[in-house]
């Protein structure tokens, strides 16, 4: 079959050939319908050195992934060659109480997991292939009516880390709050679409390219609003003076994490999802009163679920552009220059 993996870090990745997997006892083989192209994958190939990450290359990319089961290993239950299914991609130990509820995501034995901190595409080999290896059965979710792969791919990433994000604040988004997404890109016009789903708070979006703003007024958005200087006023004035209740950062850089937290409202949350590095000096008066400031990774195998329902019933739809395995490097190359709306999803041969 063929793969695209990353040979070594700081490189591009290879197509190559490799071996169609076969599933030991409890595992699950995939015939890849839909693999999200992430921003994250990015910084594996251009940031990301030895010794950072407790895994290294070769692996085949892909941890958005979602197909049809292809074969089943001895003891597996429940599956149906040929059903479509979604993989939750974060692999945890399974056995501890984090995992046993479902939270693979901050698993608390990561020694005993597949691969430390990783999963399929990350670590190990991912979706980004005709055929991927699941390690365990429960890491499938059978696709709910009317939801295929291609549509459900990205939504194991893209839709779940917002919806993760946007479920812990939801007490904070009662009628007549206001959350701010800064970063309308593959996660944040989702994340747009998912308070609008689930919340009756309204919705400020930021980004400073004008198609991803009119991406934000497709996806509901009350309110778009240019990244820039001009952003933290925007925000008080459409909210009284008080702030914003709940800010999404979906870039996480110096510039949007100083604003996010002065467009903040106290007792407000700024939940930080975006990987670009920045830090955010917390002093007594350097933030408002009561403001809890945290970071979030992927989500729970539970609230995955709940995502592929909402997709299903039509409450959530991810904008993809969509690209043959054997041009996913380039679908990478325009993900970097910033010229894909929404989401890219790989498609490989007989997906």
């Amino acid at each position: 079959m063929k793969a695209l993996r990353l040979m070594a870090w700081r490189s591009d990745p290879e197509l190559v050939e490799l071996e169609e997997p076969q599933p030991a006892p409890g595992q699950v083989v995939v015939r890849i319908g839909g693999a999200g192209a992430c921003h994250s994958d990015l910084h594996l190939m251009h940031d990301f050195g030895a010794g950072v990450l407790p895994w290294v290359p070769p692996f085949t990319l892909g941890h958005e992934n979602a197909g049809w089961v292809r074969a089943v290993g001895a003891g597996v239950a429940g599956f149906a060659i040929g059903q479509p299914v979604a993989v939750y991609g974060a692999w945890g130990c399974g056995a501890c109480v984090r995992c046993r509820a479902g939270i693979e995501n901050y698993c608390e034995n990561p020694a005993g997991a597949p691969v430390a901190g990783g999963g399929g595409g990350l670590g190990m080999d991912g979706g980004m292939a005709e055929f991927m290896l699941v390690p365990d059965a429960r890491h499938l979710l059978p696709l709910p009516e009317g939801l295929d792969p291609v549509t459900a791919a990205p939504l194991t990433d893209a839709a779940l880390t917002p919806y993760h994000a946007i479920r812990r604040s939801w007490p904070k988004l009662a009628p007549g709050s206001t959350a701010v997404v800064i970063g309308i890109g593959g996660l944040g016009h989702l994340a747009v679409q998912i308070i609008k789903a689930t919340t009756a708070a309204r919705v400020v979006a930021v980004d400073p390219r004008a198609d991803a703003l009119e991406l934000a007024e497709r996806s509901g958005a009350d309110l778009v609003v240019r990244a820039g200087d001009g952003m933290v006023e925007a925000v008080r004035a459409a909210t009284d003076g008080r702030g914003a209740d709940v800010i999404l950062d979906f870039v996480g850089s110096d510039a949007t994490l100083a604003q996010g937290a002065e467009a903040a409202r106290r007792m407000g949350d700024l939940t930080i999802i975006g990987v670009a590095g920045g830090t955010l000096p917390v002093a007594f008066f350097g933030v408002p009163q009561e403001l809890s400031v945290q970071t979030v990774f992927w989500g729970t195998r539970p609230e995955l679920v709940e995502v592929l329902d909402l997709a299903a019933r039509g409450l959530l739809d991810a904008v993809t552009t969509t690209f043959p395995l054997d041009q996913a490097v380039e679908a990478y190359r325009r993900l970097a220059a910033g010229t894909i709306t929404g989401r890219a999803v790989i498609v490989p041969a007989g997906g």
